[in-house]
């Protein structure tokens, strides 16, 4: 295990600052004092812990300069986009459970059936105790913050591991979580690398949340799997666009621009199979080539641009690996390939198919593959001949058929006349179908994601029950007269008359 990670300037190259990782012991007792400070942040009332929420959200926007500028220098983005992506969409969310956490979470009474008459029957919802988060670095606040608050929210203590990529801005929500005055232990940070993330585990947390890459994903159940423990898991896309031709075609291409470009195209949820009907894709490429060679690269003197450096620099060879692929396949290229240190200038690709690496692997990079289709038949065969299955969007002024296409997607999430912002909603859950992950956060039931529901029954009956022991020939008939009654189609007097007859020995 390596003794320190870096963050690294993706602009200018420059060291940051260097990080020490924690030895195994080190983590264990990180770890212990989480667990200590779950018996009673878990018995915090809701309120509390929604004006903790409160606090946290205050915090953001009071230090919003400061967290702009940490997430800038960490990964290179243009302002805009970290205020937007970022910082917005996690204080929407905050926002959203602060105000919306007694009602997700309070007991919640449930019906009980006829048989059980003299029961009473409700659901609590209680925190796993601790829960390690370990975060990308593609956006460092938002996939970070966002489930740290929801497990804090859920009455869970928090154990963070921002991505070896980005562990600036992993210090920095470390601080402002501080400033909102945690009990001790019920959020820390823990610096560090894969091999740090998998110490951790054996501590044996109680959950553990992970965004990040399918292989990834595939590693931390497996570790984790050795103990049981439950894990969640937000991965990657390969995520599908379908344009026809009755829609807004400059709408959509400026929408398959960001789509497939925001972030330099490092979005779990970015268009990475562009599908357009072959009746308007010649009109549509042409349109979609104008509006990429307008975009602002940036550059070592600017932040003031549209695209901004691959943060991960390696990640600059697998988008290089699926554009060479594609060529020798019969692919065309309508942008030249060029790089500038990290900045890798935005590909687009026609002529391609699914035998390439380009409409089959996660691209995670700025390249955009058009393909066309005749009819919806083949655009959903096609969206759907995917092992991922994130996002969507569907692209129709006639929505009545968007909305029968978007039910024919196998896709955890969908989008119809819009791209990316879905993630931004904070009433609606956020998961992936297939290979793109397991479970939901977001909305009321990504908050119950960090909770175990304990089912409870009350019964008031003073007497014994009919189906105690001795077991009788009685009961066998009364029981068989039970079953007719409440599940035969036997007609209405004889089921009141039964049913009658049934009271008498159930109470």
């Amino acid at each position: 295990m390596r003794d320190k990670i870096e963050s690294i300037d993706p602009v200018s190259g420059e060291v940051i600052k260097s990080y020490s990782l924690p030895k195994e012991e080190e983590i264990g007792e990180i770890v212990d004092r989480s667990r200590e400070a779950s018996l009673s942040w878990g018995d915090t009332s809701l309120a509390e812990r929604s004006e903790y929420l409160g606090a946290i959200r205050e915090i953001v926007v009071d230090e919003l300069e400061n967290i702009v500028d940490v997430i800038q220098r960490d990964t290179g983005k243009p302002e805009v986009e970290v205020m937007m992506s970022d910082v917005l969409a996690t204080l929407e969310l905050i926002k959203y459970y602060e105000n919306n956490l007694e009602e997700i979470l309070s007991r919640e009474k449930r019906k009980t059936p006829l048989i059980f008459y003299q029961n009473e029957s409700y659901v609590d919802y209680e925190p796993y105790g601790v829960v390690l988060v370990i975060a990308p670095w593609n956006y460092p606040f938002q996939l970070a913050l966002i489930p740290t608050v929801t497990a804090l929210a859920a009455g869970n203590t928090v154990v963070l591991k921002p991505s070896e990529v980005t562990p600036y801005t992993g210090e920095m929500i470390e601080k402002v979580l501080e400033q909102a005055d945690l009990p001790s232990g019920v959020f820390q940070v823990i610096q560090g690398d894969g091999e740090v993330g998998e110490k951790i585990i054996e501590q044996e947390p109680d959950k553990v949340f992970l965004t990040g890459a399918v292989e990834t994903g595939k590693k931390v159940m497996k570790k984790a799997s050795k103990n049981l423990i439950p894990v969640q898991l937000e991965l990657g896309g390969k995520d599908p666009m379908i344009v026809f031709e009755d829609a807004q075609i400059d709408r959509a291409v400026k929408g398959a621009v960001y789509g497939g470009l925001a972030n330099s195209g490092q979005l779990c949820i970015s268009v990475e199979r562009l599908y357009v009907e072959d009746s308007i894709k010649e009109d549509f490429t042409k349109k979609l080539i104008r509006e990429v060679k307008d975009l602002d690269i940036g550059d070592e003197n600017s932040r003031d641009f549209e695209l901004g450096p691959m943060i991960r620099e390696e990640q600059i060879d697998v988008v290089r690996d699926q554009f060479e692929d594609a060529i020798s396949k019969g692919a065309e290229s309508l942008t030249e390939w060029k790089t500038e240190g990290r900045y890798l200038f935005p590909q687009v690709l026609v002529n391609v198919d699914h035998s390439m690496k380009v409409m089959k692997e996660e691209t995670f990079g700025p390249l955009i593959p058009v393909m066309g289709f005749n009819d919806e038949e083949e655009a959903i065969k096609l969206a759907n001949d995917s092992e991922y299955g994130l996002d969507a969007s569907v692209w129709s002024e006639n929505i009545s058929k968007a909305k029968r296409i978007a039910s024919d997607l196998e896709t955890g999430n969908c989008y119809i006349n819009d791209v990316v912002k879905n993630i931004g909603n904070p009433y609606l859950p956020f998961g992936g179908a297939k290979k793109s992950g397991i479970g939901h956060y977001h909305g009321p039931e990504g908050l119950k994601c960090f909770t175990q529901s304990k089912s409870v029954m009350i019964n008031k009956n003073k007497t014994d029950e009919i189906n105690w022991f001795p077991y009788t020939e009685e009961l066998s008939e009364t029981a068989k007269k039970l079953i007719h009654t409440q599940y035969g189609d036997i007609g209405f007097l004889r089921k009141i008359k039964n049913l009658l007859e049934l009271r008498k020995k159930l109470k």
